[in-house]
């Protein structure tokens, strides 16, 4: 029997058979996530994958985690320059100045969300799109970069101060946060 070709053993795509990537696509990725934690660690770690691959970053994961603190909003946001120049060093993350700058900033703009909107959950979630903007169908050729939700999330966040959050890096959070469903038809996870 052979696999429909969107389909490998029943999941999108894009995971592939490597057991890191499977477990990323079964246990996370579009699942809904409501901690302020997760949500901040993934728009940064978005923001770190832009230019890069997914895979690239999961693989780095633990060592952003480690490096970044657990992603404590709080404890990012309160690094200096000498934790921008120990990170430079930090084998375990992608190491670009602008990136990691962005991360400790975003920190900061992320305080000022959660003082506003009480979460970042708060905040984020309202950024559903309407079902207008969804494809009927979800397979390789219908699962868009951005959409018309994701240039507004990126705009807004940037006249909030974020960096590193354009448009896609928004859909790819949003894809991961559960905020859409991208699971294509066939997948185990639809």
């Amino acid at each position: 029997m052979t696999a429909k070709p969107d389909l490998i053993n029943q999941r999108c795509f894009w995971c592939g058979e490597d057991e890191l990537y499977v477990n990323y696509h079964d246990r996370e990725w579009g699942k809904p996530v409501h901690d302020d934690v997760r949500l901040f660690e993934k728009i940064c770690l978005e923001g770190f994958q832009s230019g890069l691959s997914w895979y690239t970053i999961l693989k780095r994961r633990e060592g952003f985690r480690q490096a970044f603190q657990q992603f404590n909003i709080k404890k990012v946001a309160a690094f200096t320059a000498a934790d921008v120049e120990r990170l430079l060093k930090d084998e375990g993350i992608i190491r670009h100045r602008g990136k990691i700058e962005a991360t400790i900033h975003n920190a900061s703009r992320a305080l000022d969300l959660i003082e506003e909107f009480g979460s970042l959950d708060a905040y984020f979630w309202q950024f559903l799109p309407p079902a207008s903007e969804r494809p009927e169908q979800i397979n390789r050729s219908t699962i868009p970069a951005s959409t018309p939700t994701s240039i507004f999330l990126s705009k807004e966040l940037k006249k909030r101060g974020w960096k590193f959050v354009g448009p896609t890096t928004c859909y790819a959070f949003m894809q991961a946060m559960g905020l859409v469903n991208d699971h294509i038809e066939g997948c185990i996870h639809r």
